[in-house]
């Protein structure tokens, strides 16, 4: 082989080298994105299901912000409780390590257990409405207290970080209407 052979030879290598590389990192990023994003939806998922059983049942809202909801209930048996999801907007660092998460807390019979049910959540709000809808449209009345609550908005965006702190299609958007049967 001559130099001139070797450096042709080299050079197509190079080239198809790099291409090779290129479409693995590529696919690898979009490995990782694509599992990242089904992870987060199967969580939210789980979190919106418990979350509307849970409202489902419950007596009534007896505290309302928009990033906190308390709720009373009672069992089956007879046995009253309390119930609170609270979401802490605050960003996770190594110092606040449970930052920007919705915990459920439920209190019965003297007894409290904490659950954290979402982590990564960029955007939480809680919203309140009557029963009653607005003329024309399916839209219902903002309720003015906790006492004239029916039906609790939950929406809440979250994220998760791929490939040194970049978002890439890690993004799980929810939100529903959940009317409190009870009342």
């Amino acid at each position: 082989m001559t130099l001139v052979e070797t450096l042709i030879a080299t050079g197509i290598g190079t080239v198809i080298l790099t291409a090779v590389m290129a479409v693995s990192l590529f696919s690898a990023r979009s490995f990782a994105g694509l599992g990242n994003y089904v992870d987060l939806d199967i969580k939210s998922r789980q979190a919106l299901d418990l979350m509307s059983q849970e409202i489902r049942q419950v007596d009534a809202l007896t505290s309302y912000a928009t990033n906190q909801l308390v709720f009373s209930g009672t069992e089956t048996n007879g046995t009253a409780y309390t119930l609170s999801y609270t979401y802490d907007p605050t960003v996770q660092t190594t110092n606040n390590p449970t930052g920007q998460t919705l915990t459920r807390t439920k209190t019965e019979g003297g007894g409290t257990a904490s659950k954290v049910l979402l982590t990564g959540c960029t955007y939480l709000r809680f919203d309140m409405f009557q029963r009653s809808p607005q003329t024309s449209t399916y839209d219902l009345y903002t309720a003015s207290s906790p006492a004239t609550c029916k039906l609790i908005q939950l929406t809440w965006v979250c994220s998760r970080d791929v490939l040194r702190g970049r978002f890439s299609n890690t993004e799980s958007v929810q939100s529903a209407k959940v009317v409190i049967r009870k009342q």
